[in-house]
């Protein structure tokens, strides 16, 4: 894995834990060789992470909404910043940069960011490892909501094991370097039907 993208938060949250080990993923990205691609923002997990990685000597791609540069959040001290058009082409623009993904704690932006990636994913879109560094227990309940939808036949097993996750930053890593997609795809043929 040459770039990993990671999707978080643009506030800190309550636990200092949070900004520790965003901190601490983006030495560790940093100390591998793994360049950081991001969302470009100097604010709360975003610039934590960031800083991480660049304080370590790291090389990190903020891609970042001309919309959002404009409230003055872009990362000044980037190795790069790609300036985007929307949401959407950030999104987009962050997926064809990296080899990876992983969420940390974060909000509705980070869940829609993840869950994209993974119905990406899911539809073979791409192959790549997705993950969650579930940090102080912060998406257990989420994890068991994957549980629930697997069990009441809404969501495949093979699809819900392309989610990876770990509280282990250095865990979370190997097992994105061992993912192997799954093989079945999403949608059943007729005559399975």
């Amino acid at each position: 894995m040459k770039r990993i993208t990671v999707f978080c938060a643009s506030s800190f949250g309550t636990e200092k834990i949070y900004e520790e080990q965003a901190i601490a993923l983006g030495k560790t990205l940093a100390e591998q060789n793994i360049e950081l691609v991001y969302g470009g923002a100097n604010v709360g997990l975003m610039g934590a992470v960031a800083d991480g990685a660049l304080n370590a000597g790291g090389k990190v791609i903020g891609v970042l909404p001309n919309f959002l540069r404009s409230k003055e959040i872009a990362h000044q001290g980037l190795t790069e910043l790609i300036l985007v058009e929307s949401m959407h082409e950030r999104k987009t623009k962050m997926n064809d940069l990296c080899d990876g993904v992983i969420a940390l704690p974060g909000g509705f932006g980070t869940l829609e960011e993840l869950f994209e990636m993974l119905t990406w994913a899911q539809l073979g879109l791409h192959k790549k490892p997705i993950a969650i560094l579930n940090v102080d227990g912060y998406y257990d309940s989420l994890i068991e909501l994957l549980k629930t939808m697997t069990t009441k036949g809404l969501l495949k097993e093979t699809n819900r094991e392309m989610l990876l996750i770990s509280d282990n930053i250095d865990d979370l890593l190997l097992k994105m370097r061992n993912y192997t997609p799954p093989t079945v795809g999403k949608w059943i043929e007729k005559d399975k039907v």
